[in-house]
């Protein structure tokens, strides 16, 4: 008997080791330099206005498109169609993928005015978008001018070119709309959005970003978001502020009201430049400025100083990605930032700047419906 038991331990113990060294199937998401080696089944697949569906071995065929000119002396396969122009009020749908899989890149460079670009993206069956952004604000660069960015999550490098390395996961379908809302101009758009189609895990959220204005801020609250409900992690937060009164601005806490939070949060910050993973007013000493600085992580990438005449207000753009430590949620959540400054006798000052906010995450779905996006007036940066 105890012989008969020692066998079947033996047994038992030798399946599980083979179990547990045997290779694991790779769905090609989670791509890091220590998993790069590894082999999946995924397909990688491209959209853009050389192939609008991104389907195998459909792309370069185009005999009309914004390079029909200059290549006519080549024909079919020579830059033909390398972008698309979006009339004024139009909006034109770059992609539009069915089945299960995962963005990975999306790159473009917008002409015209960021600020009255929208792109929206819906996931599965989605009526209502789980993206809604200006194109600027969404690459963090909601004051419409360009600054370089080099950062883990989005990349804005010379000239103007917008890249996000945001992970997608999509299990039905996934569509992605850019509407020019600008009256008057019409847009010219490169682009291209890299994604593989395979497998997605059960566990698998679904991305989320969300764009809102208060100009000027009359609370001293800016709310970042609020109303998510559902099981997720917010994982990053763009500001593009613009200070209305001198001194240091950025004293004001972030706060994370969460699963239930009702006047107290469960996570509160202690201060801006700390939350933006900077210190002390962001300030270069030696040369008594602001300091702007790029890293994979957090930054201030953009400072606009005034010029002495007609951009009289300092304005800042700011990130902050929640990469290695994303802030997890069970049933809701609502994020808020106070405009708080200084005053005379070393009191704080509630401020009225003009914020704008870019908030990401990842939740289950269905998720709430957003607020209305502003219209174009008060999305205008004045």
């Amino acid at each position: 008997m105890k012989k008969s038991f020692l066998i079947s331990t033996l047994i038992f113990l030798m399946c599980t080791l083979a179990s547990a060294q045997a290779p694991q199937s790779f769905n090609g998401l989670d791509v890091n330099m220590d998993n790069l080696y590894r082999l999946s089944d995924a397909k990688s697949r491209s959209i853009s206005p050389e192939n609008f569906t991104g389907e195998k071995g459909k792309g370069g065929q185009a005999t009309q498109g914004t390079g029909s000119n200059a290549s006519r002396e080549l024909g079919v396969g020579w830059k033909v169609s390398p972008s698309v122009i979006i009339k004024p009020g139009e909006t034109f749908t770059l992609a539009e993928i069915a089945g299960s899989g995962a963005i990975k890149h999306i790159w473009m460079t917008p002409t015209g005015n960021w600020r009255y670009s929208i792109i929206r993206i819906y996931w599965d069956d989605e009526t209502t978008p789980s993206v809604e952004c200006p194109a600027g604000d969404f690459f963090a660069m909601g004051w419409g001018q360009y600054a370089q960015l080099s950062s883990l999550a989005i990349c804005v490098n010379p000239g103007s070119a917008f890249n996000c390395y945001w992970t997608m996961p999509f299990r039905k379908k996934c569509k992605i709309t850019f509407e020019n809302i600008n009256p008057q101009d019409q847009m010219y758009l490169y682009y291209q959005i890299d994604y593989v189609e395979t497998q997605i895990p059960e566990d698998a959220a679904y991305f989320h970003a969300q764009f809102r204005r208060t100009n000027p801020d009359l609370t001293g609250i800016h709310t970042l978001v609020d109303g998510i409900r559902g099981k997720g992690q917010f994982v990053g937060t763009y500001l593009a502020w613009q200070v209305n009164n001198n001194g240091w601005w950025g004293e004001g806490e972030i706060k994370f009201f969460m699963d239930g939070d009702k006047e107290f949060p469960t996570i509160c910050g202690t201060g801006l430049e700390d939350y933006f993973c900077g210190s002390y007013n962001f300030e270069n000493k030696k040369e008594a400025r602001y300091q702007e600085f790029c890293t994979p992580y957090a930054g201030l990438h953009q400072v606009i100083r005034p010029d002495g005449m007609y951009q009289s207000q300092q304005r800042f753009g700011m990130y902050r990605w929640h990469i290695t430590d994303p802030v997890r949620f069970e049933k809701d959540l609502k994020v808020t930032i106070q405009d708080l400054g200084w005053r005379s006798g070393g009191r704080y000052l509630v401020q009225k700047s003009d914020i704008s906010s870019v908030s990401y995450w990842y939740q289950t779905e269905p998720h709430a419906k957003f607020p209305q996006l502003p219209g174009i007036d008060d999305l205008e940066v004045n």
